[in-house]
């Protein structure tokens, strides 16, 4: 316990403290007083993972937009020009590139926060803060990383749209709905994923695996009109297709969008995220037994 409260001491009165550090707390609760104390822990945190990503590199943040642009080249070669799969009429490049913006933001956030007691478990057990900043830091620096990428990807819209390629709708204005879906699910699973690890630390080397997998159970690169009804009910479970196809259907005015699909992703990502954060109030007060 930390932070007496300042006045002449008195005998007859019971101490008491500006701060309490309790071991266990519910498991429904969380500190959100307490999380934005530490705001400023979280900014460094946020400093610290995106510097992190270019310190000691050649282009440094241009790395940032060479990612999407290398790999949308690489899936317009090989699933647009050998594989011809279909892409809705969308420009294969605008296609791409905009399943590469999203999934990138929900798998950068979702590997980073499955490892946060890994990564940490050195700051963890030399000094106390909340343990949801680190977590919750990572949704953020991946969100910066976000929004350059979909500023990349806002120039190739303009570009199309000008010539008349593609026809956006006012379905363009749940896109922070989108993003809020793709960091409930990411954070949510990410959470799950760390608790487990704490225990298992062989899950870790399934995160790469695991992520590359589910990458292709979403329409990332083909959309739900290639696929029959046997198999478009499994990719519609995904709570991330609503997300990608809510997406495309907006800016470019194809996709196999309804408010249904969007209410069901909406629904599982808030679900997850509930989950993630009563096991991660679970795990956490014993963790450092274990990791």
């Amino acid at each position: 316990m930390v932070g007496k409260s300042m006045g002449s001491p008195n005998t007859d009165t019971p101490e008491r403290w500006a701060v309490e550090i309790t071991p266990h707390r519910r498991i429904f609760s969380v500190p959100v007083g307490e999380i934005f104390r530490y705001r400023d822990l979280i900014y460094l945190f946020v400093r610290r993972d995106f510097v992190a990503n270019y310190k000691q590199t050649v282009l440094g943040p241009v790395w940032f937009v060479i990612q999407p642009i290398l790999t949308t080249v690489m899936m317009v070669f090989v699933f647009g020009k050998i594989a011809k799969l279909s892409t809705d009429g969308i420009p294969q490049v605008l296609f791409y590139l905009g399943g590469v913006t999203l999934w990138g933001y929900f798998a950068s956030s979702f590997n980073k926060t499955a490892t946060t007691f890994q990564s940490n478990a050195k700051l963890f057990g030399k000094v106390y803060f909340p343990r949801l900043v680190a977590p919750i830091s990572v949704a953020i620096s991946s969100l910066i990383t976000l929004a350059i990428q979909f500023g990349l990807f806002l120039a190739f819209f303009a570009y199309f749209w000008h010539n008349g390629k593609v026809e956006p709708n006012a379905t363009v204005f749940l896109f922070p709905l989108l993003i809020l879906d793709l960091a409930m699910i990411a954070l949510g699973m990410g959470l799950l994923f760390s608790a487990l690890t704490t225990k298992y630390r062989d899950l870790v080397n399934l995160l790469a695996f695991g992520t590359q997998l589910l990458m292709y159970a979403t329409p990332i690169v083909y959309p739900m009109s290639t696929l029959s009804e046997k198999y478009a009910w499994i990719i519609s479970a995904n709570p991330i297709t609503g997300v990608i196809e809510t997406f495309r259907f907006g800016f470019m005015g194809a996709g196999d969008f309804s408010w249904g699909m969007l209410g069901y992703s909406t629904g599982v990502a808030s679900l997850v995220f509930l989950l993630g954060m009563i096991v991660f109030n679970k795990v956490e007060a014993t963790f450092m037994d274990t990791v």
